[in-house]
């Protein structure tokens, strides 16, 4: 019997000192075996808090592209260190981020799992229930000189357009910033509740040399349990002399240009003489955007074969189309084209062109995945982007 108690202590021994006290990231097995061994020893409000932190670095303190790229980049980041370690490393991300969260506060973002159970629980905070999402936005911190930032406010809004209530939720909010098609900036928040303060942009924050006409487009997307909510807004100004202009680089006054060409070998002093550049020489003109060879036509009618297909990726390369935010939001079977069972195109006609841009107009039908079909106008704006058309605006008609 003695021998009995001394190996069921034993073994509980054993077990205890195999549980791990820090972030094992070999692996992704590793790094999830390790985190729920550190959560098990703590108490249940401490769980939950661990949880919002890890959920708050993985959303906030890492840049990467995808849960899976996200899920890594978090593993390198924690790596060996210990829940206090965690805490406060999180407490850094959250104020850095002006993210309204503390480790040391109540529980407040619901039950966070950084592993991707998105699976609506019987009472979970973050399964709110809207119609869609709307954005309010308003110059800001006029400096005298005009606005120096823009306040991007969502809104998660019913049927009628009226905000909804809700309270006690993490939701995240993304913002993508674009001009001319490119993507020039990315940020991220928590909507705990629908007085959410949004982003503030500022245009020190954006690089002058990125934005084009002065112009920027936005897109916002807020992720509930069930469905991301998606609103852009295209063509906003910008005040140009608040946007962000490196500095010149420094330059040794007392240095001299030497030309290579002109080092004297000691073991061969003769120098070869240089061509001097003609000051009136004539500056070469820029070089002219490459013309197109395809057809316009050819591109939409390309997409949207794909897209009945399902070869989404084939369809989102080509395109350049901002509202559509990234491949994961286009291809989703949810609010994107990966709800598409079948699309038969009727008409294809261009309706305008010139070398960097045309417009094109189609008219097919839809079929969804739960079979139900709908008849589409659509016009479809492209742009030049090397000699390729691209995709750049998508418009319904009535």
């Amino acid at each position: 019997m003695k021998k009995f108690s001394f190996l069921l202590v034993f073994s509980l021994l054993l077990f205890t000192a195999c549980k791990k006290d820090h972030v094992d990231a070999t692996t992704t097995k590793t790094l999830q075996s390790s985190i729920n061994d550190m959560t098990s020893s703590l108490t249940t409000i401490k769980q939950i808090k661990f949880n919002e932190a890890l959920y708050i670095l993985k959303t906030f303190g890492v840049e990467a592209d995808g849960d899976v790229n996200e899920l890594k980049a978090l593993g390198k980041l924690i790596d060996g260190k210990k829940v206090p370690e965690i805490l406060a490393l999180a407490d850094e991300v959250a104020q850095k981020n002006g993210i309204e969260w503390a480790s040391t506060s109540p529980p407040s973002l619901g039950e966070m799992n950084i592993f991707g159970d998105d699976k609506a629980k019987e009472s979970d905070p973050n399964d709110v229930k809207a119609a869609s999402l709307s954005i309010i936005t308003r110059p800001t911190a006029d400096d005298g000189n005009g606005a120096t930032a823009i306040q991007i406010i969502p809104r998660l809004v019913d049927n009628a357009g009226n905000p909804i209530s809700f309270t006690g939720a993490g939701l995240e909010a993304t913002l993508e910033v674009f001009s001319n098609g490119v993507r020039i900036s990315t940020a991220k928040n928590l909507m705990q509740d629908n007085n959410f303060k949004g982003f503030n942009l500022k245009f020190s924050s954006i690089l002058a040399s990125k934005v084009v006409d002065n112009k920027i487009d936005i897109t916002v997307s807020v992720k509930t349990t069930a469905k991301t909510f998606k609103m852009s807004k295209i063509g906003l100004d910008v005040n140009p002399s608040a946007l962000k202009v490196p500095a010149p680089p420094k330059t040794d006054s007392t240095a001299i240009n030497q030309d290579p060409s002109a080092v004297v070998d000691p073991n061969n002093p003769t120098v070869t003489p240089t061509t001097p550049t003609d000051p009136n020489a004539a500056t070469p003109p820029p070089a002219a955007p490459k013309q197109p060879v395809a057809d316009p036509k050819n591109t939409v009618n390309k997409f949207l074969s794909n897209v009945g297909s399902q070869n989404l990726k084939a369809a989102f390369d080509a395109s350049s189309n901002p509202s559509w935010g990234s491949y994961e939001s286009f291809a989703s079977a949810t609010s994107g084209f990966g709800s598409v069972k079948n699309v038969s195109v009727k008409n294809i006609s261009s309706n305008a062109s010139n070398n960097t841009s045309a417009s094109v107009n189609a008219t097919y039908d839809v079929t969804d995945k739960s079979g139900k079909t709908t008849s589409l106008k659509v016009t479809f704006g492209l742009k030049n982007v090397n000699g390729d058309w691209k995709i750049s605006s998508y418009k319904i008609n009535p």
